[in-house]
């Protein structure tokens, strides 16, 4: 199962916009994709409800991982929007 660590890089973490269009982009993959605090439990990262709950910060460490045909690119593509500032844009 691929998987990639990345830390969120937005100031309000993944809360509001940022957590929109995280899960809005994960939610458009071909596979589920899973997301989790470091050493936390995964959850859908496609659903905006799961990662407020996750109470991802700024500067936190999140895994995200997924399986199945494309799970590298839908980790990678997740993993990028994560790692951005998503509040600057």
């Amino acid at each position: 199962m691929p998987e990639k660590r990345v830390t969120v890089a937005s100031k309000v973490g993944l809360h509001a916009r940022p957590a929109a269009l995280v899960a809005k982009a994960a939610a458009a993959q071909p596979v589920a994709v899973q997301i989790a605090k470091t050493g936390g439990d995964p959850v859908a990262a496609g659903s905006v409800l799961n990662l407020m709950t996750l109470a991802a910060g700024y500067g936190d460490e999140v895994v995200i991982s997924a399986e199945g045909d494309g799970a590298d690119a839908a980790v990678a593509a997740v993993a990028e929007l994560v790692a951005t500032d998503l509040d600057a844009q």
